[in-house]
């Protein structure tokens, strides 16, 4: 065998041996497998159209309100749905829980449109593309659904059980999820309570297209929110290397700057008209996970109707559901939706979650 087949493995170990004496052992191995096979999401070209074309050609929605689905392909029979919050896209929002879902199947990410949003449309997606891997490829998906778009998730199982109908889903996933504008907003409160009630109030108010201050005020808000979650530096040393954070401030700063004003109105519009979960339904069958983090009240007001339905009777919405809240110290407790920075407090139960489909599925079979 020659020499330069060896390559990439004495690169490898070279790199090692270099940041041993600096990096964590844990983020050493992760970054040198990425090194190996790094993240490359790319366009995914669906096949099944069928609920997003009747929608587009009846005018119900544009083109730039598209969301744009990517996919990491993997074998196995499991793949993952992933629909991310306002932000950051469900690309950079689960980029250190990656390898736990990548080891069950391919990953879809549901990454939304910068300049519109429409509802419908999304859901549209979410049903062709579950369709899909149901039926031509027979698997059907677990969902993972983080804030926002947990409430988007919780929309589209409304309105299908509402007509009767149940996707075919191997499991859900709800983190931290804000199912209507309640969530964020005290109506009997005199203003907000919570950093994103502040960011997303003035839109409510708002007759048309927000001037520019708004949505200025609303980006520094929301980099504000990333911010905090990177202040506390020895734990990051401990999740990320230098150049990994870098890059993910640069796409989360990207994407927030991106998002224009009728793509900000359009998705808080989008969260005002869900309505409040009020007298339960069963939304699902399929195995459900509800994961709320220990401090929500950054984003979460204390009145949250979706988080009191999830939290004091979670089964009389989904019947193989739980809820459990994911904890960590006191000097660094889990923030709401923090799959980044409180990435080892959430893998440990999304394997667990797994495991016990794959169970479900022998048991069954």
């Amino acid at each position: 065998m020659s020499a330069t087949a060896f390559s990439p493995l004495l690169s490898v170990i070279a790199q090692l041996g270099r940041a041993s004496g600096s990096m964590p052992w844990g983020v050493l191995l992760r970054t040198t497998g990425y090194s190996l096979r790094p993240p490359n999401p790319r366009p995914y070209i669906a096949c099944v159209t069928n609920c997003q074309q009747a929608l587009l050609a009846a005018g119900a929605a544009g083109l730039h309100q598209r969301a744009n689905i990517l996919c990491e392909e993997r074998p196995g029979g499991m793949p993952t749905i992933v629909v991310g919050g306002f932000v950051p896209d469900a690309t950079e929002a689960v980029y250190l829980l990656r390898t736990t879902l990548l080891r069950h199947g391919s990953v879809y990410y549901v990454n939304y449109p910068r300049r519109g949003f429409s509802t419908d449309l999304i859901i549209a997606q979410l049903i062709d593309l579950t369709a899909e891997l149901t039926t031509f490829r027979g698997r059907p998906p677990v969902v993972m659904a983080i804030s926002f778009g947990a409430g988007l998730v919780l929309e589209w199982l409304r309105r299908a059980a509402a007509m009767g109908r149940s996707p075919e889903l191997a499991g859900v996933v709800l983190v931290s999820p804000v199912a209507c504008v309640e969530d964020l907003l005290d109506p009997a409160a005199p203003k907000p309570t919570t950093l994103l009630g502040r960011a997303i109030k003035p839109y409510l108010n708002a007759p048309g297209v927000a001037d520019s201050s708004l949505i200025e005020k609303s980006r520094t808000l929301f980099l504000k929110m990333f911010e905090a979650g990177a202040q506390n530096k020895a734990a990051l040393h401990q999740l990320l290397a230098p150049a990994e954070l870098r890059l993910l401030r640069d796409r989360v700063f990207g994407a927030i700057n991106a998002i224009d004003a009728r793509g900000a109105i359009e998705r808080i519009r989008a969260l005002h008209i869900m309505p409040a979960p009020a007298e339960p339904r069963i939304l699902h069958r399929a195995p459900t996970l509800v994961l709320f983090a220990e401090k929500e009240n950054a984003v979460l007001c204390a009145t949250s109707p979706t988080t009191r339905e999830l939290t004091s009777r979670p089964t009389a919405w989904f019947p193989n559901g739980v809820t459990s809240t994911v904890r960590n110290t006191a000097e660094n407790p889990v923030q709401h939706a923090s799959l980044i920075f409180h990435s080892p407090c959430f893998s440990p139960r999304l394997a667990a979650f797994y495991r016990s489909l794959k169970t479900l599925r022998r048991q069954v079979a």
